[in-house]
């Protein structure tokens, strides 16, 4: 091999690290949710993208957060603070074709397809989630890539602490209540 052939296939080589240099969420997480964690803000954060068409990323009930051509890596949002363990479904709108993907169940997606991978714990309390937006695929998955912190992916909502008093101590406070009453 001489010395052109190998400043050609660096070249290449480059060229393909380079369009893939923003993260990605793991294989196997596709359809998985994104929940709330904790009660702390939630802030998104642009990772980068590698897709000719543009495309719009939204969060159900909140709005806009993110272009893909529009928003520079590292770009950030603050989403503000939720309930813990209420999902956050995210909806990727591309301009080009007027199709909609959304996180979640496949069922959500015109083509009964998985659209986003989601991948909890990328960072400490932070959840990467990557979109594929052509319909059919080829679910490459680099269409979008975005963190959230203070969030979790899984397929099922995480247990959320129990607020509410057990039913031990209510029987407690109502022995208490009884117990005062009757010593007036």
């Amino acid at each position: 091999m001489n010395l052109r052939h190998l400043s050609v296939a660096a070249a290449f080589l480059i060229t393909g690290l380079v369009a893939h240099a923003f993260p990605i969420a793991i294989s196997g997480t596709e359809g998985y949710k994104v929940y709330v964690g904790s009660t702390n803000d939630i802030i998104a954060t642009y990772e980068g993208n590698s897709a000719a068409y543009s495309n719009d990323l939204y969060l159900q009930g909140w709005g806009f957060v993110f272009n893909n051509h529009d928003n520079n890596v590292g770009d950030t949002v603050n989403l503000g603070s939720f309930a813990v363990g209420t999902e956050l479904v995210f909806r990727l709108y591309v301009r080009n074709t007027g199709d909609s993907f959304y996180t979640g169940d496949a069922s959500r997606n015109p083509d009964n397809n998985f659209h986003a991978r989601v991948q909890s714990d990328w960072a400490p309390s932070t959840t990467l989630v990557s979109f594929e937006d052509l319909y059919n695929g080829p679910f490459d998955y680099n269409d979008l890539s975005f963190s959230f912190t203070n969030t979790q992916g899984s397929q099922e909502p995480p247990s959320v602490p129990e607020t509410l008093p057990t039913a031990g101590a209510l029987l407690l406070v109502f022995a208490g209540m009884v117990a005062a009453r009757r010593r007036v």
